[in-house]
């Protein structure tokens, strides 16, 4: 799952399936199908932690699930980014810009609602851990993250 890393994406965050904030009562952005498709085919499925950055706002600690979410069956892979972050609104359209800088686990199924909620939860303190070390930590200052001008839609 290294080769690959730090993997730097950027795109829109378009609306998924609904399901993170309603029934994991964790929100996640969604990239567009072109974003996803633009991943590496060989990167491995599963859950990676990094940075995150909403437009030009912030840069936030996130975990992200490549994959097809064995719980909920889906069919056509995705990439969820939960941004360690409260924020006030959606951010539907907006750009998001993700570096994804190390693996936590592989994709797995789960027998209930509850359990899958508790391994997020902690995916994101294994997460938090991770990124406050130096060799993570200096990834958050990387100038990917400032947008050059124009590209940038709504400020929050």
């Amino acid at each position: 799952a290294m080769r690959h890393l730090p993997y730097f994406c950027r795109g829109e965050v378009v609306k998924g399936f609904g399901r993170g904030s309603k029934e994991l009562g964790i929100p996640t952005a969604n990239f567009s199908e072109q974003v996803v498709e633009s991943f590496p085919p060989d990167i491995s499925t599963g859950i990676y932690y990094g940075w995150a950055c909403v437009g030009n706002g912030d840069v936030h600690k996130m975990v992200l699930s490549i994959g097809w979410n064995p719980f909920y069956r889906n069919i056509k892979k995705s990439v969820e980014t939960h941004i360690i972050h409260t924020f006030k609104e959606d951010f539907y359209g907006e750009i998001l810009s993700i570096v994804i800088v190390g693996y936590i686990r592989p994709e797995k199924n789960f027998d209930s609602l509850e359990a899958l909620i508790s391994a997020i939860q902690e995916d994101i303190e294994e997460a938090k851990r991770q990124l406050d070390l130096p060799e993570h930590l200096k990834l958050k200052e990387d100038n990917f993250f400032h947008l050059p001008e124009g590209k940038i839609g709504n400020n929050h």
